[in-house]
């Protein structure tokens, strides 16, 4: 829901500490041939300008839940910086759902003029590593609730792994030998879908990276307390953290 939550008047909801405030999650890779931006929360047009980003050059998607994709509308400016389609890499799933959910984007008739609909180029992925803007992202199968799969993105020793409650066992490869993990960490309590932060914990301990990150956060957590409390090498993220890929 972001933090503040409307009519939420907690703690955290009511904190001055800019930690506390949250836009839906995203994350974006600065690659070596541009920009990878990783779902587009409705927040997206805030988060682009507040964080200084310029220009989006290509999208992949975690999965298409409302709060990862309904910023996608935000991405038809770029079109006219690439002087192309924005490329679009998602599961069949998730392209069927933007086709849908977008469905303006992909008809046929004719523009009544350049720019009145999203382009939008998209391409398929699965579990296979892709190339993208000179770098080889990996998908990482992970599990949201009983009932849905998502992807995490692995980039070099960088791993971002939100909307995750269970790790299937074919995926812990894929996490080993990280430098940053940034891991879903929802709230104290268990939840049917995301990971509390005890549980978390326990996930970025067997994973071993050097540093996590905990993201996809709700108001139940206060920045500096958490933090507090938390093991050595691991701490809440916020908006607008900037870490180096390596």
């Amino acid at each position: 829901m972001g933090v503040p939550v409307v009519g939420c008047g907690c703690d955290v909801c009511q904190s001055t500490n800019p930690k506390n405030k949250r836009t839906r999650c995203s994350v974006i890779f600065g690659l070596p041939e541009g920009n990878l931006l990783i779902d587009t929360p409705p927040d997206l047009r805030t988060q682009l300008l507040a964080n200084g980003i310029g220009i989006v050059h290509a999208v992949a998607f975690t999965h298409s839940h409302a709060d990862h994709l309904f910023g996608l509308d935000d991405v038809r400016l770029f079109q006219f910086y690439l002087g192309q389609a924005v490329p679009i890499y998602c599961e069949p799933n998730v392209d069927a759902k933007i086709r849908r959910v977008y469905d303006y984007a992909f008809s046929t008739e004719a523009q009544t003029h350049i720019g009145s609909r999203p382009a939008l180029d998209m391409q398929e992925i699965g579990l296979d590593p892709f190339e993208v803007l000179g770098a080889k992202v990996t998908p990482i199968r992970l599990q949201h609730g009983p009932r849905f799969e998502v992807l995490g993105f692995r980039v070099g020793n960088v791993a971002y792994c939100t909307d995750v409650n269970h790790i299937p066992d074919e995926s812990w490869a894929k996490l080993q030998g990280l430098d940053v993990l940034i891991l879903d960490a929802l709230r104290p309590e268990p939840h049917p879908t995301h990971f509390s932060i005890e549980e978390a914990v326990e996930v970025a301990q067997k994973v071993g990276a050097k540093q996590t990150y905990f993201t996809h956060i709700a108001c139940r957590l206060e920045h500096e307390r958490t933090n507090a409390w938390l093991p050595e090498g691991m701490e809440l993220a916020y908006d607008g953290l900037e870490l180096p890929l390596t």
